[in-house]
């Protein structure tokens, strides 16, 4: 190869090297400015209540990562009470420093009149630290052990929450009636901290008059192993957060880690999951923040998730589509 070629192919390495940087660095600018502030609303639907009752809508929280200065999120959640949510869910991961207790609070006023649920994640407990990115693409997370230094005001949410008349499911069931549904809870502690003990659902609740209940499994983090609890227990719904939707996706592909065992393609949406010869809807929340110290989304927009219940449909009808199969 001549010199001259050899120039040739130098600059259009050169400018191949340039262009891919400059995508990236778009990229990155996108998702760290615009598309983590880009907070949209996810709809399902599910025929899943007793036959002869009310549509009820339960709006399901996960993820919010709050801390001070977060203006837009905490400008967009208080619209979410005109929704009219039935039950509100949180999944937990609500904070993300220190002083992000109040600013969670006020954005969560108007919801927290609404008979509420919970369930707490790891970033709740303690403050995010820094880790190399690429460490996420080798599994779950591994916890760091200096808790005492970065534990958040968990208690002071916690009370807040207890206090509006929200329901702490943290290892443990509670029977509430909405509408005129009785829904059993079973919860657990966050799996990724290993926290979980499952429970189980409250007593009565697979009794022969079952038809009169719905049964609702709720966690952080959508471990197999307590997605299994859950299913064999009897659950008839299953919410979970956690993943953030894989928060940084391939677009035309999907997430690429859930920062769990959860395959990736369950790392957002409704879908089912089997288990003893169950199938078991399962919603998990792509979330509405990020670890402040990794601000940042691409192809997976921060959600709400508000999901209608729904009478189960009579012999004859057709069940709507919308889940995907396991």
């Amino acid at each position: 190869m001549d010199a001259e070629a050899l120039r040739a192919r130098l600059r259009t390495a050169g400018k191949l090297a340039l262009g891919a940087a400059a995508a990236g660095g778009a990229a990155f600018v996108y998702g760290s400015a615009i598309e983590r502030n880009l907070f949209g609303l996810r709809e399902e639907s599910l025929p899943i209540l007793p036959a002869g009752q009310r549509p009820l809508k339960i709006l399901h929280l996960s993820d919010i990562h709050m801390a001070p200065g977060q203006l837009l999120k905490q400008k967009w959640l208080p619209r979410l009470v005109a929704l009219e949510p039935d039950l509100v869910v949180n999944t937990g991961d609500n904070l993300s420093h220190r002083q992000a207790v109040k600013p969670l609070l006020d954005s969560l006023a108007g919801l927290m009149d609404v008979p509420g649920v919970f369930v707490p994640g790891s970033n709740d407990y303690y403050a995010p630290v820094l880790k190399n990115p690429f460490s996420y693409l080798t599994g779950p997370s591994k916890q760091p052990k200096d808790y005492g230094s970065r534990e958040l005001p968990w208690r002071e949410m916690h009370a807040a929450f207890g206090t509006a008349g929200w329901i702490d499911l943290t290892n443990r069931n509670q029977s509430i009636v909405v509408g005129r549904v009785r829904l059993d809870f079973t919860g657990v502690d966050d799996p990724h901290l290993q926290r979980d003990r499952y429970v189980g659902f409250p007593n009565g609740s697979s009794s022969a008059d079952s038809a009169a209940h719905l049964r609702i499994g709720v966690a952080h983090a959508p471990y197999q192993r307590v997605l299994d609890q859950f299913t064999a227990g009897g659950a008839d719904l299953i919410l979970a957060g956690h993943t953030h939707g894989g928060q940084v996706c391939i677009p035309g592909y999907g997430a690429l880690i859930t920062n769990c065992d959860l395959p990736t393609w369950r790392a957002r949406g409704l879908t089912y999951w089997e288990h003893q010869g169950r199938s078991v809807p399962l919603n998990v929340s792509a979330g509405l923040g990020t670890s402040r110290l990794a601000p940042i989304r691409f192809a997976c927009r921060p959600e709400a998730v508000l999901l209608t219940l729904t009478p189960t449909p009579s012999a004859g009808e057709v069940t709507p589509p919308g889940l995907r199969l396991g």
